[in-house]
């Protein structure tokens, strides 16, 4: 057997976190880096991807600012440059960006039948798209090393159905089937060196969704309390909390691993509510 210290280091390693700018992008980030990687920081906010990765510096560890769109090919493809030029090599890809829009949100006064076509698919080409543009992007430098591990960022809504988020909840559900699907392909094509899998988040309180679970003096709103009701750990996630399981799919310790969906929920998707 494998010591273990080993099968869960990243020493070596260059990771690229797309949202890597935003609350879990950047837990999972920081947990990366302090598990030995070299991290780069990708996220459409250049100055909070420089802080990330200045705090990570401080910590004695090592990070790149990758200021790039997930949506914008090009910038993805600027980014890449960035990183071989400065390590020769990507070997993991944690796929964080991605998030809603009120109008894709059925709420209040908007109806199913009222929501504009355009929002839902503004919402779809955020989470599926900036998922499949970087997995091309960077996915492309594994293929040609034979190695590499992709880790893709699902959701509760996936599993779940959520009533209201409608664009959300299939855009991940969408990447769930895309993470299965590209597992096959990658190893099938590149070789078994190459995996993919994802995390499907429970509740964590983020910068898009804290009204929506928070009150603004920080108890429960109804929303927030239905979802703690159905949680059987009794309460939100914390950032951190994501971090063990993306030291684990992106390492070797879980190397036997590919095309799987891991939930971190707190217990959600295993209750009924009965």
């Amino acid at each position: 057997m494998r010591d273990l210290t080993a099968l869960f280091s990243l020493d070596g390693k260059v990771a690229i976190v797309t949202g890597g700018t935003g609350v879990l992008g950047g837990a999972m980030a920081r947990g990366l880096a302090a598990a030995g990687a070299t991290v780069g920081i990708l996220g459409r906010r250049a100055a909070v991807a420089e802080q990330v990765a200045a705090e990570i510096s401080t910590a004695g560890q090592q990070a790149l600012a990758l200021p790039a769109d997930v949506l914008d090919k090009a910038s993805l493809l600027a980014a890449r440059a960035k990183v071989i030029d400065s390590y020769g090599h990507v070997d993991i890809l944690i796929n964080c960006a991605g998030g809603n829009r009120p109008a894709a949100t059925i709420v209040g006064d908007l109806t199913f039948f009222d929501m504009a076509p355009a929002a839902f698919e503004e919402v779809v080409a955020l989470n599926l798209t900036g998922t499949l543009l970087p997995c091309q992007v960077f996915g492309r430098v594994m293929a040609g090393q034979g190695s590499g591990t992709i880790v893709n960022i699902s959701s509760m809504t996936a599993q779940k159905p959520l009533t209201r988020v409608l664009g959300y909840g299939n855009a991940k559900a969408a990447v769930d089937n895309f993470t299965k699907w590209l597992a096959v392909e990658l190893a099938q094509k590149y070789g078994p060196g190459l995996r993919v899998n994802a995390i499907a988040p429970g509740f964590f309180i983020g910068e898009q969704n804290r009204d929506f679970l928070l009150k603004e003096d920080g108890t429960y709103s109804d929303r927030g309390r239905q979802i703690i009701d159905h949680t059987p750990l009794g309460r939100f996630g914390e950032p951190d909390e994501l971090v063990g399981t993306a030291v684990w799919l992106a390492g070797e310790a879980s190397r036997f691993v590919t095309g799987i969906v891991v939930p971190v929920d707190g217990g959600f998707s295993a209750f009924s509510g009965i």
